[in-house]
């Protein structure tokens, strides 16, 4: 990477946490639901060799003197220049991984390592080794080494790793036993070790290392907790650290939920004790995550993106459990924090079904229970199930107003289809064909409002949405790409949403006709092929298919393949053949693609890819999609329309300026700009199948 101080996210599963780490000053640290990184100092750093002043990773912001707020007449300290200071960048390297992240500069090498793990179906039988397994899987903490070589050196060294106050709400303290040592705040946040050291608490890490009296390290006004190590002389020595995180109380409210670890754990000194106790067994997964989450045949680019993926992700998961002992899996939508937006379930379902399956089923039967409503039209879906831990009420998204044509308008009809295929792609891939026949009838219903959204005249159906929910009360019905131009934004007539839907219909010919509904199968093949048909006879003269057909449109958009995707997973390769039943809508979507992917149309300058010829709006996620579709699919060669684009992909997620945002989705210009430390970059698990 041209730049390695961008911040990412290292954290448990479930627990809606980050150690967020990278971005240089006061821009990381621990935090918990929150909408971006902890804007805390994180402490990283050893004494030099020479002995009397210190060094630290340039994750802090350094020169304040917070006893100032005590004694108002004191005088400013004139500065101890060389005392405490910043490791410079020139000296520091990073090893990033899907699992771990090391820095290395000098004697010091720091790593932390955040699991990436299947979780176990809390709803199957639990034998003892099961409930193991899960108690180690979403242990709320992250673990890591702090190793210094003071191999060469005659004397004692000693080494620190810490952070400052991250909210207001309670105090730094020393968490002190026999067996662990831990700083932190309150019992939310703290760093933990086994090994020989001490805990501090002081105004600033040069107040704690500069006491004489280590009796003064238990000073509680201070707003900076360390960890203090003491590296013997002529040795090289590695500290193990837990990086805890717990929230014991009620965590959402609208539905009330608990965090599920607290099935395992009453308090953070537990998580820790734990996290201690199976440090080498968590380390070694992590190890091991790293090699299975790589591919020779991966471009480091590639391998960059996908990890820096995932690992927010994790950050935006929250493993709940009801006051009826179900669970709930919930994403939250990065700095947005609307819950389980089904446009992002629906992308983020690729990962989910390699994961964890039954989180689709828990997904998918929560909406139909509490977040499905009818419309003129029949059933379909909210946008969301809440935000910022409040559950809506029954029926209602955070998000959806009436009246629109743009943001915050209802997606009834995206969230509908967005629905079969989830519940379409979980019955294929799971197996579990007992839910799929319990939901036969709801999928029926689901069908049938897709027909009469497509036109309740049969006579007048030609396989595209072209009727909005009387939800929207006048308004029109957008998509998730809500924040772009009518290109993507509006629903009706969108190429884009006209492929999921030919998707969708694939889906369901197959499901109907597994489960002896003949008449429905024909009719969903009926609608799959006028769909097709459709939007083929849109392919003009110029060889690109416009945005919006029929409505005086001419934007053009690479999403118009998106919807490819779904009958790849489906196990459906023979509808995708360019000599096969949809033959001429394979070729129309080829040509259309070789057309649009010019600079000045759906490239940008530096090379990456414009999802619109028509907005500077380009989403990533999106993005790793469509070139899966374009290579796997469409058989377009990754040399070609990937390679150089995915360097500028790269580049836009660490600008030097605004990679403080860890990963992040919507990127106008080059720029992060929206949908800022966001889970849906997990749409790029699906290299791993091509």
């Amino acid at each position: 990477m041209e730049n390695i101080f961008y911040n990412a996210n290292h954290s448990p599963i479930g627990a809606y946490a980050s150690f967020t780490l990278g971005f240089p000053g006061s821009s990381g640290g621990p935090g918990m639901e929150r909408t971006g990184p902890a804007d805390t100092n994180v402490y990283i750093g050893v004494e030099r060799r020479e002995g009397g002043s210190y060094e630290s990773l340039p994750f802090f912001k350094g020169g304040e003197d917070e006893g100032k707020r005590y004694d108002v007449e004191k005088k400013d300290k004139e500065e101890q220049t060389g005392y405490f200071d910043k490791i410079q960048a020139v000296e520091i390297t990073r090893d990033f991984r899907v699992c771990s992240d090391t820095w290395m500069a000098g004697d010091l090498t720091f790593t932390l390592y955040n699991q990436v793990e299947s979780v176990p179906n809390p709803q199957e039988s639990q034998t003892d080794g099961n409930e193991e397994q899960m108690k180690i899987t979403i242990l709320p903490a992250v673990i890591g080494e702090l190793t210094i070589d003071n191999r060469g050196c005659k004397r004692t060294r000693r080494a620190f790793f810490g952070f400052d106050e991250v909210e207001a709400r309670y105090g730094m303290r020393r968490f002190i036993s026999s067996e662990m040592k831990g700083a932190g705040q309150g019992g939310a946040f703290a760093v933990f070790s086994n090994s020989p050291c001490n805990a501090a608490v002081g105004f600033c890490p040069e107040c704690i290392l500069s006491e004489d009296d280590r009796d003064n390290w238990e000073f509680n006004l201070g707003k900076t907790a360390l960890l203090i190590f003491d590296v013997p002389a002529d040795t090289k020595v590695t500290f193990p650290l837990a990086v805890c995180f717990y929230h014991g109380a009620q965590a959402t409210y609208g539905i009330e939920t608990k965090y599920y670890y607290t099935n395992y754990f009453s308090k953070i000194e537990e998580v820790a004790a734990f996290a201690l106790e199976k440090f080498d067994v968590i380390k070694s997964r992590c190890l091991a995550a790293n090699e299975r989450f790589n591919r020779s045949d991966f471009t480091e680019e590639q391998r960059f993106m996908l990890w820096h993926a995932i690992k927010s992700y994790y950050n935006s998961s929250q493993f709940l459990i009801n006051g009826d002992g179900e669970p709930v899996w919930v994403i939250n939508e990065g700095e947005f924090r609307m819950m389980n937006t089904m446009d992002l379930t629906v992308d983020q379902l690729f990962f989910e079904m390699k994961m964890n399956p039954w989180t689709v089923k828990n997904e998918l039967d929560f909406y139909l229970h509490h977040y499905s409503y009818e419309d003129q039209c029949g059933l379909t879906f909210c946008h969301d199930m809440g935000v910022a831990n409040i559950f809506t009420r029954e029926g209602k998204s955070s998000y959806e107003k009436c009246g629109l044509t743009d943001c915050f308008s209802y997606m009834s009809h995206e969230q509908l289809v967005n629905w079969l295929c989830c519940a379409l792609v979980y019955i294929r891939q799971s197996g579990d064909l007992q839910w799929g026949e319990e939901r036969k009838g709801i999928i029926i219903k689901c069908f049938e409002s897709m027909l009469n959204r497509d036109h309740p005249v049969p006579e007048k159906r030609n396989g595209v949405m072209s009727i909005d929910s009387t939800k929207t009360k006048g308004g029109a019905e957008i998509t998730t790409y809500d924040s772009l131009d009518v290109s993507l934004g509006q629903a009706r007539n969108n190429i884009y949403l006209a492929g999921k839907c030919w998707a969708a219909y694939i889906g369901l010919e197959e499901y109907f006709a597994a489960g002896g509904e003949e008449k429905l199968a024909v009719q969903a093949a009926g609608q799959a092929a006028g769909c097709a048909e459709t939007i083929a006879d849109h392919l003009n003269e110029n060889g690109y298919i416009p945005a919006v057909m029929d409505e005086d449109n001419d934007s053009r958009i690479i999403p118009a393949i998106e919807g490819l995707v779904f009958p790849y997973v489906l196990g459906r390769k023979d509808v995708l053949k360019e000599d096969g039943k949809y033959g001429r809508y394979i070729k129309a979507l080829k040509k259309h693609f070789v057309t649009i992917m010019e600079s000045g149309i759906c490239l940008f300058e530096d090379g990456g890819w414009k999802l619109s010829s028509t907005s500077g709006n380009s989403w990533l996620s999106k993005i790793y999609l469509c070139e899966f579709v374009a290579a796997a699919i469409l058989g377009f060669d990754r040399e070609i329309y990937m390679k150089d684009a995915d360097k500028a992909h790269v580049r836009w997620l660490t600008h030097p300026e605004h990679s403080y945002w860890c990963w992040s989705d919507q990127i106008v210009n080059g720029i992060i700009s929206a949908s800022k430390y966001y889970p849906r970059g997990v749409t790029s698990i699906l290299w791993m199948e091509g």
